[in-house]
């Protein structure tokens, strides 16, 4: 049980999903979010000053996390269309991340947490740990998971992912982070036929009067609008 416990939330970036299995949801097909992640801390001593996370230290963690998720697809690693997600990366239309549990944002924070764990427990030893990491896809919906540990705890909790990068070997991360990829796909698809020309119609007259818009099934998902506001983070 922690005696301390500290918070840190994390811009994880815009990510891409597809949920093959919601067949009766939007979620079906390709959406995106722009995620967060607040992680809890816990642990039963403090370091010398007086810290129990270096919160300036992060950067590295928060590096991996966006090599993951910002400006990327993921998709799961049984989804049917994979394929097609392959070749689209591979024809430079993605950056393509394979989920090996699945996509999801209850998922999202399943990832967060086993990563976030593997890097304190690296970096930190036995010292501290994380408690809880919370995902948000936007200020109306959220996901957690949690898995409490004590300093006795052997648990591994390194988390295992796919990339199918095929552009090149090595993903920078900003400065001082380095990550590397490793390239599981080195063929390249070559299109079998010259793709059929699309003619541009012309835009309609713009009308004398506003007109109403109807979005998709007429819901539309409100954005991130700040649920942390008034609360004062640290450096």
């Amino acid at each position: 049980m922690s005696n301390y416990q500290s918070t840190k939330v994390i811009e994880l970036g815009s990510c891409a999903f597809r949920q093959y299995g919601a067949n009766h949801s939007h979620c079906h097909y390709i959406h995106g979010y722009q995620l967060k992640a607040k992680f809890w801390f816990g642990g039963s001593k403090l370091d010398e000053k007086n810290w129990l996370v270096d919160f300036g230290g992060l950067k590295e963690l928060k590096a991996i996390l966006q090599n993951q998720f910002d400006h990327t697809l993921c998709v799961a690693a049984d989804d049917p269309c994979l394929d097609l997600f392959k070749q689209l990366e591979e024809r430079d239309g993605c950056v393509l991340r394979i989920m090996p549990n699945g996509v999801g944002i209850e998922r999202t924070a399943e990832f967060c947490f086993k990563t976030a764990s593997d890097w304190i427990k690296k970096n930190y030893g036995d010292r501290c740990w994380v408690d809880k990491v919370e995902v948000f896809e936007h200020e109306n919906n959220s996901a957690t998971y949690s898995q409490p540990r004590t300093a006795n705890d052997t648990t591994d909790y390194s988390v295992t992912t796919t990339t199918t990068n095929t552009h090149s070997d090595t993903v920078v991360i900003p400065a001082p982070v380095y990550a590397t990829t490793e390239n599981t796909n080195s063929t390249v698809v070559e299109p079998t036929e010259t793709p059929a020309s699309i003619e541009i119609q012309p835009l309609p007259e713009t009308p004398s009067q506003p007109q109403g818009i109807t979005v998709g099934r007429g819901q539309v998902t409100q954005g991130w609008s700040n649920p942390f506001g008034g609360t004062s983070w640290g450096v």
